[in-house]
C-alpha cells in the first residue's frame, strides 16, 4: 500500500486560534485527510472559520462534535490548560489523537494520560512539528554523517507584546520548549546529567526571558535562549537560529523567518515559517500526512513525537521551573 491508496482519514480539529485554523485549512487541502469537524469554545470563532471553509461543520461541544462528526481522529490545538482534559476524552472514546506540545501545564497532569497511550503511542502523536521543517531534517541528516555532537546553541527570540497580549506566559512552555524537543531528537533521547536556568523579568514582574543550559555526562553541552523581547520592527514571529557543533564540523539553522523579505513603506516578512495551507506544503502539512499515516498503521509514531518523549521533555521543563 502506498501513501497515495489509503482512504482518507476522517479528522476534526479542536481549537480555532493561530494554529488550530492553519491545521484546518491545511487538512481541507490534503488527499490523505478529510476534514469533518471543528471545535471551539466560541460561536464567532466558528462563524470566522465558516468564511475560509463554508462546508465544514461546527460545535462548540466537544462531546456532542465526537458523536457527530464521524471523526476517527482529531487534533487538539486548543490553549495547553485544557489539553490533557480533552485529550483524555478523545482517547476514552478510542480516538487517535495529535496534541499539540505541551502536553500539559504541569508533569503531573501529563503523567495522568498513561493508562490511555498505547505501549508504542500509536493512538496519541504529539504536535512536534519541527521534526518536519526541511532544514531540521538536513540538520539531523548532517549531525548523523558528521558523528558526535559537541554543543548545541539554540535562540528563540519573539515580540515583545506578548508580555502584554497574553499574560503569564512563560517563554520556556511556550518557546523554548521546541527547542528542547529539537535537541532531544539530535541527541537520540539521551537524559541530561545536569540541569540550569536563569529568568528575566520586566519591572512588573513577568518573565520576559529564559535562558537555560543543559549538559550530558563525557558528552555535549546544550544551551538555549528564547525570550519575549525583538521590538516591532523585527519580523512579525522574531527569529530562531540553531547552531551545532562537533569535533571538526558545524552547522546552523535559521528557519524563522523564511528567506523571503518585502519591502514597501516599511518590511514585512509574509512567510515567517515554513507553513503554507492553500495548496498545503511545509511543515505542518508533512506533520499532517505523517499522523494519516498513522492512524492507518502504515508508519510508526516518530522519534521525538511519542508520549514517552513528550513525557521526558515535560520532566525536563519542570526541572527547568525550579530555577524561577
Amino acid at each position: 500500500m502506498t501513501a497515495k491508496s489509503f482512504k482518507p482519514v476522517k479528522i476534526g480539529v479542536i481549537g480555532l486560534g493561530r494554529f488550530g485554523r492553519l491545521h484546518s485549512l491545511t487538512l481541507a487541502g490534503l488527499a490523505e485527510a478529510e476534514l469533518v469537524g471543528v471545535v471551539a469554545r466560541r460561536e464567532e470563532s466558528l462563524a470566522a472559520l465558516r468564511k475560509e471553509l463554508y462546508d465544514v461543520p461546527g460545535w462548540t461541544n466537544l462531546t456532542q462534535a465526537i458523536e457527530e462528526s464521524g471523526a476517527e481522529a482529531w487534533v487538539v490545538a486548543c490553549t495547553t490548560r485544557s489539553h490533557v482534559t480533552v485529550a483524555r476524552e478523545l482517547l476514552e472514546h478510542d480516538k487517535a489523537v495529535l496534541l499539540e506540545k505541551p502536553i500539559a501545564e504541569s508533569l503531573a497532569e501529563a503523567e495522568s494520560l498513561a493508562p490511555l497511550v498505547r505501549p508504542d503511542s500509536s493512538n496519541l502523536m504529539i504536535g512536534h512539528i519541527l521534526l518536519f521543517n526541511s532544514e531540521f531534517q538536513e540538520l539531523r541528516e548532517v549531525a548523523r554523517q558528521r558523528g558526535p555532537i559537541s554543543y548545541i546553541d539554540c535562540v528563540r527570540h519573539r515580540p515583545a507584546s506578548i508580555v502584554q497580549n497574553f499574560p503569564g506566559e512563560n517563554p520556556l512552555h511556550a518557546a523554548m520548549v521546541h527547542d528542547l524537543y529539537s535537541t532531544q531528537v539530535l541527541l537520540d533521547c539521551a537524559e541530561p546529567d545536569h540541569f540550569s536556568a536563569q529568568y528575566h523579568r520586566t519591572a512588573a514582574g513577568a518573565v520576559d526571558l529564559a535562558v537555560a543550559q543543559l549538559q550530558w555526562n563525557d558528552g555535549p553541552v546544550a544551551s538555549f535562549a528564547a525570550s519575549y523581547l525583538t521590538p516591532a520592527g523585527m519580523p512579525p514571529r522574531g527569529f530562531d537560529r540553531t547552531e551545532v557543533f562537533g569535533e571538526g564540523w558545524s552547522a546552523r539553522i535559521e528557519p524563522n523567518p523564511r528567506p523571503i523579505s518585502v519591502w514597501d513603506n516599511e518590511a514585512s516578512w509574509p512567510l515567517a515559517l515554513e507553513v503554507r495551507a492553500n495548496p498545503p506544503s511545509g511543515m505542518m502539512a508533512e506533520e499532517l500526512r505523517c499522523f494519516c499515516r498513522v492512524v492507518r498503521n502504515m508508519e510508526a509514531v516518530p522519534t521525538g513525537a511519542t508520549y514517552s518523549d513528550a513525557m521526558q521533555v515535560q520532566r525536563w521543563m519542570q526541572k527547568l521551573n525550579a530555577f524561577v
